[in-house]
């Protein structure tokens, strides 16, 4: 199993499949392993992070790690945490933020590798693209809506999140249950998934 994983990864990012549509070019940037025992779907790397290739290695990164309460070694370590957005490569920048994912980009790749990640205990869908590829017909009108049902994805083993981006200060600030009431829970089920039973 790592040797198929460690080989589709390499395939992935030697991806070109919509290089005429990235800006600047193709990068896929992600993280995975066999062993990897919690599952970050996002939408798609900002313009830091394709200059890095490090995922969420940014302000949202930051932001996100506080939420998750775990430090940066361990969010980096792909043996415990994968890291697989919708679109692998930025997309670009439009008139409010950063183009949506790549459309080409998960039909591809995630059947593919999701399967691998066997071990996973808990996937988090950050943000409306993320819901929007993990739950399909079951995600709400609105973000908010999908976040406030979070109780009935987590059953399913989703625990679906706004995107920690700075632009989403308001909606934190509109919305005062989601660090009061979903956060705790969320670092406790993170602590959970990533703790290897001895």
């Amino acid at each position: 199993m790592p040797h198929r994983i460690d080989k589709l990864l390499a395939e992935i990012r030697a991806c070109r499949i919509c290089a005429a549509h990235l800006p600047l070019g193709p990068r896929p940037v992600l993280q995975a392993s066999a062993t990897s025992r919690l599952l970050i779907v996002s939408q798609a790397p900002g313009r830091k992070v394709h200059d890095t290739g490090i995922p969420f290695n940014d302000v949202s990164g930051e932001r996100l790690r506080e939420w998750l309460g775990i430090d940066r070694d361990t969010f980096y370590d792909a043996s415990r945490i994968a890291i697989v957005p919708m679109g692998f490569c930025f997309p670009g920048t439009g008139k409010s933020g950063d183009l949506p994912p790549r459309p080409e980009c998960a039909p591809t790749w995630h059947p593919r590798l999701l399967p691998l990640l066997t071990q996973v205990r808990l996937t988090l869908a950050i943000g409306q693209y993320a819901q929007a590829g993990l739950l399909g017909e079951r995600r709400g009108r609105t973000l908010t809506d999908t976040v406030l049902a979070w109780r009935e994805h987590l059953a399913r083993g989703v625990l679906p999140l706004p995107h920690p981006s700075p632009r989403n200060r308001l909606w934190l600030v509109r919305n005062p249950w989601f660090e009061a009431e979903l956060l705790p829970l969320l670092r406790e089920r993170v602590a959970a998934a990533l703790l290897v039973a001895t």
